[in-house]
């Protein structure tokens, strides 16, 4: 994920709750029957943000965290202390990263309840989980060979595949399905689901008109982009160009005077302007890709026209994957060119 908020003059955002954000563990209500969690997560991002919805009988959870002893052991005290004597009726995951859908079939199996996902984010969950560290494709070797993968980087590769599934209890057999436009009744109030691609194969962000608010996970983050990425899994996709699409119809079909509850930083307001500012973000860095590609350059070779920051070997994945997602968009718009030398490897250049 890239930092974009030092890039603004100007923030157009209102921030909201800002001092009353929860310790694990603990809740805060932030409209009738919502209700804020933050799990701990390790790394730059330290948190996440979940959430609990009052429903009919029960309560209904939006994500989950990751598959840690810690988070379950966070979970618990809110299951004993915030619920009121209610169940856990229904989890629902966005989509199918760690720290959302990390804990989902542990609390089903707990309360016996359904997950509901999308379809596409189901499927690549289950199958992401059951990797095992001996089941490296060779496809996706040639795929990072081709990005400009040294040696070292690869036998990186090889000795990092297969840890999703530590991270993430294993999923029901069966889900309910969440589609786009899908009407989700929670405690009387209509939910919509919305579905934005390029993140995540189909993210579900639940918006609720009689609230004013938006459940929008990793979609519409306040001070960061999204990773969006190729992955070896579809090595010739354009989730950019989905994702770009994706932003101009969440403005579309959005009204303007929401609050956004993020699965990452503080809850804000203007999601508008917040859409405008990841379309803005990622047009620049194509332009800035195409004047670094005046001569032939690899994947691994673009990084500075999109990240500031430097990119360590924890971020060296996402950030090769995201590089090749903006040259396949250039690609496809024919602001590159690509050929392959003998070994393989792809050369971008300006068309």
């Amino acid at each position: 994920m890239v930092d974009n908020i030092s890039k603004r003059g100007f923030d157009p955002l209102k921030y909201r709750f800002e001092d009353q954000a929860p310790e694990p563990g603990n809740v805060t209500m932030i409209a009738d029957g919502v209700f804020w969690v933050r799990m701990p997560l390790g790394g730059r991002l330290n948190h996440i943000n979940v959430w609990l919805l009052e429903d009919y009988d029960g309560w209904t959870i939006v994500d989950t965290g990751i598959f840690t002893d810690e988070v379950q052991t966070h979970w618990k005290s809110i299951f004993k202390n915030e619920l009121n004597g209610k169940p856990i009726t229904r989890v629902i995951a966005t989509h199918l990263h760690t720290d959302h859908t990390g804990n989902a079939g542990w609390i089903c199996r707990e309360w016996g309840c359904d997950l509901w996902m999308s379809r596409s984010d189901f499927y690549m969950c289950k199958v992401m989980a059951n990797d095992g560290p001996s089941d490296v494709p060779d496809d996706a070797i040639r795929f990072y060979q081709r990005a400009g993968f040294t040696k070292d980087r690869l036998e990186r590769y090889r000795s990092r595949f297969g840890g999703f599934g530590a991270s993430v209890s294993p999923l029901p057999a069966g889900y309910e399905r969440i589609t786009d436009g899908q009407y989700i009744d929670i405690g009387g109030r209509e939910w919509r689901s919305v579905i934005g691609h390029g993140h995540a194969p189909e993210h579900v962000c639940l918006y609720c008109p009689e609230l004013k608010l938006i459940i929008a996970g990793d979609q519409i983050l306040p001070k960061i982009t999204p990773n969006v990425s190729v992955q070896p899994s579809e090595p010739n996709a354009n989730p950019l160009r989905d994702w770009i699409n994706s932003c101009a119809r969440f403005r579309e079909l959005l009204p303007p005077n929401l609050l956004v509850l993020p699965a990452h930083e503080s809850l804000y307001e203007g999601v508008h302007e917040r859409l405008t500012e990841l379309i803005d973000w990622h047009e620049v860095a194509l332009e800035k890709l195409y004047d670094l590609c005046d001569e032939p350059k690899r994947a691994v070779d673009v990084f500075p026209a999109l990240f500031k920051s430097q990119i360590t070997d924890m971020s060296y994945f996402p950030a090769t994957g995201e590089a090749i997602a903006h040259l396949h968009c250039a690609l496809e718009r024919r602001m590159l060119t690509v050929h392959e030398d003998s070994e393989g490897v792809a050369w971008w250049q300006q068309a």
